[in-house]
C-alpha cells in the first residue's frame, strides 16, 4: 500500500517506520528541510527520536503534494491544534479516496472531537470514513520494535481492518474498535490525568498515591464518556486503562513530565514561562472542565487541575482539599 505520515515528530516517525518495515511504500512530510534530509540521507530523526535507526525504505519530502498524491492511507501525525489547517490544506490536494488516519489525542478549537473535525473539513467524496489510531504507544518504544498494542477506532469496520492489517506486525498488535466517542474522550481526558500523575510524583508522594489517582481518574472520564455517548467497555480497554496507565507512569509522556515540573515547583508559573513542547492536557483539561460543568459529571481530580492550570492554585494545597473531600462509597 501507498502510506503517508504527515508530520516527522516522534509518533509520525514511528508510525513511518512500522508501515516500512511491513513493506508499504511509505512517505513522510515535514516542513523542517533539515530533519527531512537527516532522513534521507542518514536514515534518523535524532531531534525528535535520538539513537534510533529507521528503516531505509523511510522516504521524507518537504512537498505537501507529493505526500499527498494518490495515497492509500494518511496519517495526520500533528498536534490537535493544527488538525484543523492540516485537513484545510490537503483537502484540495486528495485525487483519491484515501483513508484519513488521525492519531492526536485532544479536541479542535471548537472543542469537538477530532474525527468530527477531519470530517467536517474534509468531504466524503474525497476520502473513506475515519479512522483513529489510540492506545498506551510511545514512540520512543515503537521505533526500538518492542511490543506495543494499540487500536484501529472506526465507524466503519471495513476500514478499521484495512489500517489494522496496514500497521500489524510482529511487535505493533493492533485491534479494532468501533467505539469512537469512548475511545476519542478516553485518550483526552487521561492527558489531564497523566499532568496529575506527574504533579503527585514533583510533590514527593508514592505508589499508593498514583494507584489512588489512576483508579479514580479512570473512574470520573468514564462517567463523563459515557454520558457524551461512549461504552463503559472502551474504559476497560486499550483506548482507556491502558492509555492511562502507560501516560500515567511513564518518563516519556509529556504530560507528566508537565506535572512533574508543576509539582516540584509546587506551582504553574515557571512551567508556562519556560514551555516549548506541545502538552495536550493542558488544553484538553479546559475543554474537558467545562464539558463536565455543561453535563453535570462529577470530576474532582479535573476540577483540581483545572485550578493549578488556570487559577494558580498550589498543587500542594489542592491535593489536600480532595483528600478531605466529604465521605463517599466508591461506587
Amino acid at each position: 500500500m501507498k502510506i503517508s505520515i504527515i508530520g516527522s515528530g516522534s509518533w509520525g516517525t514511528a508510525l513511518a517506520n512500522v508501515a516500512a518495515d511491513n513493506s508499504h511504500d511509505t512517505l513522510i512530510y515535514g516542513r523542517d528541510e533539515d530533519i527531512v534530509n537527516e532522513i534521507n540521507i542518514n536514515h534518523t530523526n535524532n531531534y525528535y527520536l535520538p539513537n534510533s535507526i529507521l528503516n531505509k525504505k523511510v522516504i521524507a519530502t518537504s512537498s505537501l503534494k507529493k505526500a499527498i498524491n494518490d495515497r492509500d492511507i494518511i496519517v495526520l501525525a500533528v498536534p490537535s491544534a493544527a488538525i484543523e489547517d492540516v485537513c484545510k490544506s490537503i483537502t484540495p490536494l486528495l485525487n483519491k479516496k484515501s483513508i484519513i488516519v488521525n492519531v492526536a489525542k485532544g479536541f479542535n478549537s471548537n472543542n469537538e472531537k477530532l474525527s468530527n473535525t477531519i470530517r467536517n473539513i474534509i468531504p466524503l467524496e474525497k476520502r473513506q470514513e475515519i479512522v483513529s489510531l489510540l492506545g498506551p504507544s510511545h514512540a520512543e518504544e515503537v521505533i526500538q520494535r518492542l511490543y506495543t498494542a494499540i487500536s484501529s477506532v472506526s465507524i466503519d469496520e471495513k476500514v478499521a481492518k484495512i489500517v489494522q492489517k496496514a500497521f500489524s506486525n510482529e511487535y505493533l498488535r493492533v485491534y479494532t474498535l468501533h467505539d469512537e466517542i469512548g475511545a476519542e474522550y478516553a485518550c483526552a481526558c487521561k492527558n489531564v490525568i497523566a499532568i496529575a500523575s506527574g504533579i503527585i510524583s514533583g510533590l514527593g508522594f508514592g505508589d499508593n498515591t498514583l494507584a489512588a489517582l489512576i483508579t479514580r481518574g479512570l473512574a470520573e472520564i468514564s462517567r463523563l464518556g459515557i454520558i457524551m455517548g461512549g461504552e463503559m467497555e472502551t474504559y476497560l480497554g486499550l483506548t482507556g486503562v491502558g492509555d492511562l496507565v502507560v501516560t500515567c507512569t511513564s518518563i516519556h509522556s509529556r504530560n507528566f513530565q508537565a506535572g512533574l515540573k508543576i509539582g516540584k515547583d509546587d506551582g504553574v508559573e515557571d512551567f508556562f514561562k519556560n514551555n516549548k513542547a506541545t502538552v495536550e492536557g493542558i488544553r484538553s483539561c479546559k475543554v474537558v472542565h467545562q464539558l463536565a460543568k455543561e453535563k453535570g459529571v462529577e470530576m474532582p481530580i479535573t476540577n483540581a487541575i483545572y485550578k493549578v492550570l488556570y487559577e494558580n492554585k498550589k498543587p500542594s494545597n489542592i491535593i489536600k482539599d480532595l483528600m478531605k473531600r466529604d465521605l463517599k462509597s466508591e461506587r
